[in-house]
């Protein structure tokens, strides 16, 4: 009689999915050593001398001008003659040109000044998929580029904007290095000037996102049950960001995709909201639900003494394909009911954007000559005036 065949004991589900998380984990740390070598470190590439020129607002002879005659931070020439600026350089020439002053110093210096408020733009839905976390980073490294000094704040705990910006969570984000260390109810809370970290991005600050984020949704219940109770959690944010308040222009959050204390701590802070929308049937039908648990959520803060007057509320139309006919009437849809809430620019959905996001960059990280010049340009053209609605309503905000 054959030997009956020995059936290994199966591993309980816990270990395997921590068995492949961790495999997944070591493979993605690889990945970004191959891609950002020698130090496994992104780095933001060097402008063309028509992009910086464009970027400050001048003439790409003007530019040239400035760097014959040694005025300025002076750009790298390379063969040929060809100027290229980083992004320090170009703030450094905005600088240079607003202290010059003139009636255009103040374009030159886009900045808060005087009495205007720091903007706090939280970006939100409740559904994956559509846009959120690329429409925060894109918006956060434009707003950058205007010359704006800008604070992301990653609040979701799968934390995909940390890894847009080159920070794997669980290898180089430690306990008390999320937003969650400074919103903490105990003693050991910190500082948020000791968790916000630079970038490679000059004048873009990062606060990053890890799973150590989900222990404000458990540790909230708690306080509010026991001997906090009547704390007020939907403050903790506002109160985290007053203390940085000085250092920056404006803070984007990329909110998680859940209506949990985070979030409305997130919007309870907020002066502006973008809602991302795919003009999708089952992802209106979605979007209809967070917008009703939103409001009755909302509503019961409001109560209990949240401020909530936004500047601006707008809705976000991504990977928009206008050619679609069903997409076409659901967009129409949207603005017959939502009117100028809906952003008149809408995020075309492109291969750049998702070839991009396979080496963890942006379209404003990657050269155009990674795509063709058709391709590239739809692209980043309806990020560009998605965006810059987006800027204009914070000038208005500001009084501009």
């Amino acid at each position: 009689m054959a030997e009956a065949e020995h059936t290994p004991a199966a591993h309980p589900v816990d270990e395997l999915i921590g068995a492949d998380a961790a495999a997944l984990s070591r493979q993605l740390q690889a990945l970004r050593a191959r891609l950002f070598p020698p130090s496994a470190e992104k780095e933001l590439r060097r402008f063309t001398s028509g992009e910086a020129a464009r970027l400050i607002g001048v003439s790409d002879s003007y530019l040239r001008q400035l760097s014959l005659a040694g005025e300025g931070p002076q750009p790298e020439v390379g063969a040929g003659g060809r100027r290229l600026y980083s992004l320090a350089q170009i703030n450094g020439l905005r600088q240079h040109l607003a202290a010059q002053g003139g009636a255009k110093a103040r374009e030159y210096a886009p900045g808060r000044q005087g009495g205007e408020g720091l903007q706090v733009l939280a970006v939100a839905n409740f559904k994956g998929g559509s846009g959120k976390t690329t429409t925060s980073a894109h918006l956060a490294q434009y707003l950058a580029l205007m010359g704006l000094r800008v604070l992301a704040v990653d609040l979701d705990p799968q934390a995909s904007l940390s890894a847009l910006f080159g920070v794997q969570p669980e290898f180089d984000v430690g306990p008390g290095e999320t937003l969650y260390g400074a919103l903490r109810y105990d003693g050991e809370r910190r500082p948020l000037a000791d968790i916000i970290r630079k970038t490679y991005f000059d004048g873009l600050d990062l606060v990053p996102g890890n799973l150590e984020l989900q222990e404000f949704e458990h540790t909230t219940p708690k306080v509010l049950s026991g001997a906090g109770k009547g704390t007020a959690f939907f403050t903790r944010v506002a109160a985290a960001l007053a203390e940085v308040e000085a250092d920056y222009d404006v803070v984007v959050i990329d909110c998680p995709p859940q209506l949990g204390f985070l979030t409305l701590s997130a919007l309870c802070a907020a002066t502006g909201l973008v809602v991302t929308v795919h003009p999708q049937m089952l992802d209106i039908a979605s979007m209809n639900q967070f917008l009703f648990m939103a409001s009755d959520l909302l509503s019961v803060v409001r109560e209990a003494g949240a401020d909530l007057s936004f500047d601006f509320l707008r809705y976000v139309v991504t990977r928009h394909e206008p050619a679609d006919g069903p997409q076409a009437q659901i967009v129409g849809f949207l603005r017959a009911i939502f009117g100028e809430r809906v952003a008149t620019a809408t995020v075309l959905k492109s291969t750049a954007v998702a070839d991009a996001g396979l080496s963890k960059q942006t379209l404003y990280e990657v050269g155009r000559e990674n795509f063709t010049r058709q391709t590239y340009e739809r692209a980043i053209e309806s990020i560009d005036a998605v965006n810059a609605e987006i800027f204009g309503l914070m000038r208005q905000a500001w009084g501009r």
